[in-house]
């Protein structure tokens, strides 16, 4: 199976989360920041900052902390952020051009 991603992304510090697990990361924050799809949740909210990322070597490890990353009370999330990104400053990835 493919690696994997769990990434929250948010709207600004403390403001809305969003969970979500992906193969192609790079691909599915672009498709958040430029709202790909102006329907979706994270277009709603303008949840455009990757604030917290784990990578899995297996997909379905990713989806299975995702699952349960959901399930998690807000201030749990909140926790989790911040014990590695305390300023919820937005990730930076490595763009291919």
């Amino acid at each position: 199976m493919p690696h994997g991603y769990l990434y929250i992304m948010a709207n600004h510090k403390t403001g809305t989360l969003y969970v979500g697990s992906t193969t192609d990361i790079q691909s599915r924050v672009f498709e958040h920041k430029s709202k790909a799809n102006p329907n979706s949740f994270t277009a709603k909210y303008d949840c455009d900052r990757l604030v917290y990322l784990e990578h899995y070597d297996d997909i379905g490890e990713a989806r299975a902390r995702e699952r349960a990353v959901k399930r998690y009370k807000r201030q749990w999330k909140i926790e989790m952020i911040e014990a590695k990104n305390p300023e919820w400053q937005d990730i930076p990835l490595q763009w291919d051009d």
